[in-house]
């Protein structure tokens, strides 16, 4: 038996031990939601509604033991996980409202009627970051279980415990066995094995865009399914005639929420260099009082990275770009790293790849023309902000930036009701949204003559 030790990022301490899946144990398991499967699609729509709804009210019940142990095993800060516990529930909610609205469509036909169904697709593999491990969870399952399908939910090694947790409130709510089942394992062994095992028919992987093209090469073999939300560069456009203050008081929080470990982090901000100093002078005082410390204390802003050889891939990118300026971090046992921002050429390597970690890069922009083409020359797009008065500017802005989410004045990047994804390299497909659902069918087609 393999098992991997759960460490306390804040603390460096080992917290649990977790037993990792085998290859024979994947497969036992797909087999059971492979028969689960067939139950599961023939449930009748409200049922499957209740279902989802007890569901979501095991998670609301249980919110801050959810909420603490994303604490221990992720360095959340504690207002993080309530959300993201919060969130699940919301999904949850949300998707229970899809089962008994999967419609077709009546489309006209000369000499009979022809009508649509949304068929589920049948196992459904869901493969979960280590960055938010329980929102990410349920934007996967709660579509995918709502549409009719069943399945399998891989953890990271590293950050296994809530899924772990949220597995056992889904049975406790009288979801059947084999219908929701988390399987903590190494992605060599267990997100492999969704690759390949012909009765997986989608993958839904969310995490760095490397992995995701193996992935997307391997599924290519069978034609399976695939939702892909992968890695992010993004960049946060302050115009000249913004509201400076908010925008510099608003752009630490756009940067360095979870400590930069987000792919939707506006960590390239971009400010029209007539106001680059005083934009400045504004930044400093925020980025400073954006405190890191103890994820259990409910003033923290940011907690720490999630482990030493993280904090070392992220210090690498201070070595080619000039400091303007560090915020505070605690000193001794955890992975503490403090905001930093950094001022370096359109060249450098914090500038261009992905640091995922408490790190801004501020670089001038000449016009707007400039602004759309520093923002675009990226090989990611998956999301961004714009700060300006101009609605007009907002607007044409917005549809030149390559980038699948984007905010005006604002941050914000995922609703539960709205769609979530990438453009160019930063995946394939969307989550979220009311469509959601409809990508975990395939829509059948049926004519029905009605010539004597």
């Amino acid at each position: 038996m393999t098992t991997a030790e759960i460490i306390n990022p804040s603390t460096e301490e080992v917290i649990a031990t977790t037993e990792l899946a085998s290859l024979e144990q994947t497969d036992a398991a797909i087999a059971d939601a492979r028969t689960a499967f067939e139950s599961w699609r023939r449930v009748a729509p409200g049922d499957r509604a209740r279902l989802l709804r007890r569901f979501a009210a095991a998670v609301d019940a249980d919110l801050e033991n959810l909420a603490s142990l994303e604490v221990a095993n992720a360095g959340h800060t504690i207002g993080n996980a309530r959300w993201e516990a919060g969130n699940v529930r919301d999904v949850l909610d949300y998707y229970s409202g899809a089962p008994e609205r999967l419609t077709g469509q009546q489309i006209p036909a000369p000499g009979g009627v022809d009508i649509t169904f949304h068929e589920p697709l049948g196992v459904v593999g869901v493969i979960v970051p280590w960055n938010f491990p329980m929102p990410i969870a349920g934007w996967g399952f709660a579509p995918a279980l709502a549409a009719g399908n069943t399945v399998v939910l891989k953890p990271a090694e590293i950050t296994p415990l809530t899924a772990i947790r949220l597995g056992e409130l889904a049975l406790e709510a009288g979801i059947p066995e084999g219908v929701l089942t988390v399987l903590p394992g190494k992605g060599s062994v267990v997100g492999e094995r969704f690759v390949t095992h012909p009765d997986v028919r989608k993958v839904v992987f969310t995490g760095s865009t490397e992995v995701g093209k193996r992935i997307m090469r391997g599924c290519g073999d069978q034609v399976k399914r695939l939702t892909l939300e992968l890695g992010g560069k993004n960049a946060n456009i302050v115009f000249a005639d913004a509201d400076l203050e908010r925008a510099a008081a608003e752009a630490p929080g756009g940067a360095l929420d979870n400590a930069g470990q987000d792919c939707c982090s506006r960590s390239r901000v971009l400010v029209e260099r007539s106001v680059l100093d005083r934009f400045m002078k504004l930044l400093e005082p925020a980025v400073k009082e954006f405190r890191c410390g103890d994820p259990r204390d409910e003033s923290t802003a940011m907690g720490p990275l999630i482990s030493a050889g993280h904090r070392d891939s992220v210090l690498s990118y201070l070595d080619d770009a000039p400091v303007a300026f560090r915020g505070a971090a605690p000193e001794g046992p955890g992975y503490w790293f403090a905001p930093t921002v950094l001022t370096p050429d359109r060249d450098a390597r914090a500038f261009r790849e992905e640091v995922f970690g408490p790190v801004i890069s501020v670089v001038p922009f000449e016009d707007e023309a400039d602004a759309i083409a520093l923002a675009n020359d990226t090989e990611y797009g998956l999301s961004g902000s714009i700060y300006t008065r101009d609605v007009g500017r907002a607007l044409r802005v917005s549809r030149a930036v390559e980038a699948g989410n984007l905010s005006v004045n604002s941050h914000a990047s995922v609703r539960y009701w709205t769609p979530f994804g990438g453009f160019k390299q930063s995946g394939i497909g969307r989550e979220l949204g009311p469509d959601a659902p409809l990508a975990f069918t395939d829509t059948k087609n049926v004519f029905v003559s009605t010539d004597a």
